[in-house]
Parts: C-alpha cells; sequence; structure tokens
C-alpha cells in the first residue's frame, strides 16, 4: 500500500507543479521535465503528466516557441540567437513569426538596434568603432550580411 500511496503523491506532486510553472509562463516540454526532474519526481511520471498535459492543450511546444521568439524579437535579438535559444529549450523547428521575417526584415531590425544604440553615425573610418558595433549586433544574433548592412546605413 505504500508503494501506491507514494505514486498517488508523486503524481499529485508532478501535476501540481507542473500547473503552477504553467501558470507563471509558457514553458517548453524539455523545460518543464527539468524542472519537474529538480523536484525529485520520477521520470515516468512526469511523461505522464506531460503527455496529458499536452492532450489537454496546457504544454505546446509550437506555443512556446512562438511566444519566446515574438519576446526575444521585440527585445532586438536576431534570428541565429533566437533559434539557437530555443535549441537549448528543446525546440528544433523555427516558429512561424521566424520563418515569416524575410532577410531585408532582419536587416531592419539590425540598423534599427543599431540606430538605438549607437545612432546611425558615418563609422566608415573609424575601425575600431565599426568593430565594436559589429561585436554588439553579432552578439545579438544577426547574420554577417545583415550586421554589414546595418553598419553601412546613414542618416
Amino acid at each position: 500500500m505504500g508503494k501506491a500511496s507514494n505514486q498517488d503523491d508523486q503524481d499529485h506532486k508532478a501535476r501540481s507543479a507542473a500547473l503552477r510553472l504553467l501558470a507563471r509562463r509558457e514553458h517548453s516540454r524539455l523545460e518543464l521535465s527539468l524542472k519537474l526532474r529538480q523536484r525529485k519526481i520520477e521520470p515516468d511520471i512526469i511523461e505522464r503528466v506531460l503527455d496529458d498535459y499536452e492532450a489537454e492543450g496546457w504544454l505546446s511546444d509550437e506555443r512556446f516557441a512562438d511566444v519566446y521568439a515574438r519576446q526575444r524579437m521585440d527585445l532586438g535579438y536576431g534570428p541565429l540567437r533566437i533559434l539557437a535559444e530555443l535549441q537549448q529549450r528543446g525546440i528544433h523547428t523555427s516558429p512561424d513569426c521566424v520563418r515569416k521575417m524575410t532577410d531585408a526584415d532582419w536587416t531592419e531590425r539590425a540598423v534599427l538596434l543599431r540606430e538605438k544604440r549607437f545612432g546611425l553615425s558615418d563609422i566608415g573610418e573609424d575601425w575600431d568603432e565599426k568593430v565594436r558595433q559589429a561585436r554588439f549586433l553579432a552578439r545579438r544574433g544577426f547574420a554577417s550580411y545583415q550586421v554589414e548592412s546595418a553598419l553601412e546605413r546613414r542618416l
């Protein structure tokens, strides 16, 4: 009887913890699984709970990827960084909002980010400043051709 009671406790603990986490924000299946493992819940119980929550529509990797990507785009991050961060969270497909963006759209976002951070002054002769701005945009996840285009833009 003790074993069945323990399993019921673990199931209840997993369900309530997962629901509390999902109430705060969207999570990927991998993130939620890792957080439940930290709470010392058995892996087979975690998988069963997450399968149930996916069937109910409470847990969705596609919805998480879309929300996460939109938030990162709004914060000025580029496609390379967004996709890398999604992969770290267990998402291996590109969300619609990222796929729908063209190279020109991403380049324009890089230009706007550069303008906000540094202004659009002519830095053609100032190699140190050009490198500094290029590093900033590259760290934000923009491709090299997008960075080059953003650095060429003038007022």
